[in-house]
């Protein structure tokens, strides 16, 4: 079949929740991607026989989570694990101060209140805040504001950098003044045990999917569209462009005719940030039983500042730091050895000899991954929450795009993914699409492929 109802480009989140929609819906949909696997950027890797995420990890706040609802419906079993949101306390968190030294309860208890008055002045400033404000000046008001003295002061400063950082994968003077302004998490946060790539696996079981079919060009007229895929076209009534931010501004998907300002304006302001993961194994733990994080403050995480405790994934000693930004971008250039090596020794300038080598380590560059050009989407200078919405379109109501760069509500997670493919779905469809009966169909087909 060359003639569709609706073609997607991408098999992610987004993709495969619009694909499923429409094909439940009566319509006949193919999905073209690029990668040699469904998921996009959520990519478990199984092979030391347990799931390690590679991309996405988290579900950020499960209180009025459809996402949550979804998982729990589909039975996927979650670990708590609130910490994502980068947190300053309310979690057990080994912290220690600018000269590598272990805080003591009491000095924990000073920092958190540091953190929490320099926030509350951060609110009232990034409320005051003109156009063309950056994070960093809203930031740095508020810590003249504080009245601290400056060692406490520089420990928040980076502080912030390294929360801008890891939430943005942008520099904090990269990011405008209300790029974190969506960013309240809503109850406790949750990881996948046996990995994230579950979701989209299960959603998308059955469609047409095909792999390694890298889209080129996306051309509408008055008799609907023509997508080419490795020389190939394949024509449909609309399209539904789910590839991730970066891709889009690379232009390497050309549209013809050109898109409108609506859309090509948002691609050009927001950003596209880098975050990239380093998972570390360890032959045994030397980092207290009941510690979420480390986390090291001021000078002694200037590079890497928190390592997340996901021992309980695999059952082995592991932690997961993250280095996002501009130094998410040098270190992707360096090798393996060169990247565990340098984590390794900020751990043991905090730990000492109790560190051992490592046994194992996993690491990304998605900033060097040619279907996505980053990681997620930000709210970069000169961008509006606006923009993350407009992108969505759709065109003359041809075009439609979906992806966690479309969804201003929560960008940059997996929930914006499958709310803004749900969008999609409806806006074509014409009519609302049940969530609880979408999950319950993709039960029954489960059951039925069962027996």
């Amino acid at each position: 079949m060359t003639r569709f109802d609706t073609i997607v480009v991408g098999a992610g989140m987004s993709g495969m929740t619009s694909a499923r929609m429409l094909t439940d819906a009566g319509q006949r949909v193919v999905v073209l991607e690029g990668r040699d696997r469904i998921g996009g950027r959520m990519n478990t890797d199984r092979a030391a026989g347990f799931p390690v995420d590679l991309g996405a990890s988290w579900i950020h706040g499960i209180d009025g989570s459809p996402l949550w609802d979804l998982a729990q419906a589909l039975g996927i079993p979650t670990l708590e694990y609130t910490v994502g949101s980068f947190q300053v306390g309310g979690r057990p968190i080994e912290n220690f101060d600018g000269d590598g030294a272990a805080m003591d309860a009491a000095a924990t208890e000073q920092w958190i209140a540091d953190v929490d008055e320099a926030d509350r002045l951060l609110v009232e400033e990034i409320a005051s805040s003109a156009p063309g404000d950056t994070y960093l000046d809203v930031t740095e008001r508020a810590l003249d504001r504080s009245g601290l003295d400056a060692e406490r002061i520089d420990e928040i400063r980076e502080f912030f950098r390294h929360r801008v950082e890891e939430q943005c994968g942008a520099w904090i003077g990269d990011l405008d003044a209300h790029g974190l302004d969506e960013d309240a998490i809503d109850g406790d946060e949750v990881i996948f045990p046996r990995g994230y790539d579950e979701l989209p696996r299960r959603i998308g079981a059955g469609l047409d999917v095909r792999l390694n079919r890298i889209v080129t060009g996306v051309s509408r007229s008055a008799s609907g569209v023509v997508v080419t895929a490795d020389g190939e076209d394949f024509t449909a009534d609309r399209v539904i462009v789910t590839v991730p931010l970066g891709v889009l501004k690379t232009g390497r998907i050309a549209f013809t005719p050109p898109l409108p300002d609506e859309v090509s304006g948002p691609i050009e302001r927001l950003g596209m940030g880098v975050f990239n993961k380093v998972f570390v194994q360890f032959p045994e733990r030397f980092w207290n039983e009941d510690s979420y994080v480390i986390r090291a403050l001021g000078e002694a995480g200037e590079h890497w500042h928190s390592w997340y405790d996901v021992s309980a994934v695999s059952g082995l000693p592991t932690l997961l730091t993250f280095a996002a930004g501009p130094f998410g971008r040098r270190m992707q250039e360096l090798s393996d050895e060169d990247v565990v090596a340098d984590s390794v020794a900020a751990l043991r300038a905090l730990y000492g000899t109790r560190v051992p080598a490592p046994t194992a380590h996993w690491i990304t560059r998605w900033g060097q991954d040619r279907f996505s050009d980053g990681s997620y989407s930000h709210l970069a200078v000169g961008s509006s929450h606006h923009d993350h919405d407009a992108l969505a379109g759709p065109v003359d109501d041809v075009f439609h795009f979906a992806g966690e760069a479309t969804w201003g509500d929560e960008p940059a997670t997996v929930g914006a993914a499958f709310y803004s493919g749900h969008r999609a779905a409806e806006r074509i469809l014409g009519r609302p699409v049940d969530l609880a009966a979408f999950a319950a169909a993709i039960r029954e087909r489960e059951q039925t492929a069962d027996r």
